[in-house]
């Protein structure tokens, strides 16, 4: 559906060039949540921004659906960003029209419905995220969550085949976040959207992406689908992110104190919830102890990560059994 070829993009300052996005390749299929992550600063916005040529590339071509989207001209454009819907990070509703005009906006621009039309569109897309009730209200009579809904429900007016998320939950509260990462899963399975999404959290990320691409000064530092990356991270970029405040549970060195040999074990499926370890413990008269851990969900993929010390019997025994088991076993401390 996206990609990009060689695509860089630099702005002129004080008469120089300033590299915000480097030469980046980049695959994205068709009805695949995509999520971009990376800290302030590292382009990820300016490569959202490039999709829809919000900002033009320096060089390079942006293909979109097998089209040239770099070779348009003017008209073309306008008639490609309505095929683009796009959601704002603070919304960008306005505030002197109702939550039904702010919603009816795109399809007015375009000017290939009728007003009954348009009329029947609006309704159809305030019922799908939940604001029948609120057609007639304006941006400043709505909470957070229900303004980034209509602008949810304005991405959608035009029937667009991609939508666009810049930092969509970053002004929202944990709770509303949930329920607004819900209704876009919801969206994609239903109208097989392809949904690109930047953001800084990782949680985001695991909870409705399907790919993820890590973003560090202008450049892609790591890509994969959203377990291998999450599991298995390997640049320090994508380590800071997953481990964040657990980062105690990164460095083997803070578990001076304790004796034994210190693993990483990785759970993926229903082996998540098996009660392996005892097992393990009886066959091999391996003592543990569980420094760390975490049992969780990547989308509809259980998993968990655990942080054990092994002290006595059969170390090496242990640790075979639990490859054995399809753990992914990574020693921290021989």
């Amino acid at each position: 559906m996206i990609e990009f070829q060689q695509v860089n993009k630099a702005y002129r300052v004080g008469g120089r060039d300033i590299p915000a996005l480097h030469a980046t390749d980049l695959t994205i299929e068709a009805g695949q949540v995509y999520g971009i992550i990376g800290h302030s600063g590292a382009g990820k916005s300016t490569l959202l921004r490039l999709i829809n040529r919000l900002e033009e590339p320096s060089n390079g071509r942006i293909m979109v659906a097998g089209e040239d989207t770099t070779a348009l001209n003017a008209e073309g454009l306008r008639r490609f960003r309505q095929r683009v819907g796009m959601i704002f990070q603070h919304f960008n509703l306005l505030s002197s029209a109702t939550v039904a005009d702010n919603v009816a906006l795109p399809l007015r621009l375009a000017g290939s419905a009728n007003r009954q039309q348009i009329a029947a569109r609006v309704a159809s897309l305030l019922d799908r995220v939940g604001l029948s009730d609120h057609a007639s209200k304006y941006p400043a009579q709505l909470s957070g969550g229900q303004k980034q809904r209509v602008g949810i429900a304005r991405a959608l007016a035009t029937e667009p085949s991609i939508l666009l998320c810049d930092e969509a939950t970053s002004a929202l509260d944990p709770h509303t976040t949930g329920q607004v990462l819900q209704l876009l899963s919801e969206i994609n399975r239903e109208l097989n959207l392809t949904i690109v999404l930047i953001t800084h959290e990782m949680d985001v990320i695991r909870r409705v992406c399907d790919q993820v691409a890590v973003m560090d000064g202008g450049r892609i530092v790591e890509q994969g689908t959203v377990a291998d990356v999450f599991l298995h991270p390997q640049h320090p970029t994508t380590r800071s992110f997953v481990f964040g405040s657990e980062s105690a549970e990164d460095q083997a060195d803070d578990f001076g104190h304790v004796s034994g040999q210190i693993l990483r074990l990785t759970f993926q499926g229903e082996s998540t919830f098996a009660p392996l370890l005892g097992q393990v413990a009886r066959e091999t008269g391996v003592d543990y102890s569980i420094l760390a851990g975490r049992i969780d969900r990547i989308r509809d993929l259980p998993y968990g990560q655990l942080t054990l010390a092994l002290i006595g019997g059969d170390l090496s025994a242990a640790r075979e059994r639990l490859a054995a088991a399809d753990v992914h076993v990574e020693v921290l401390r021989g």
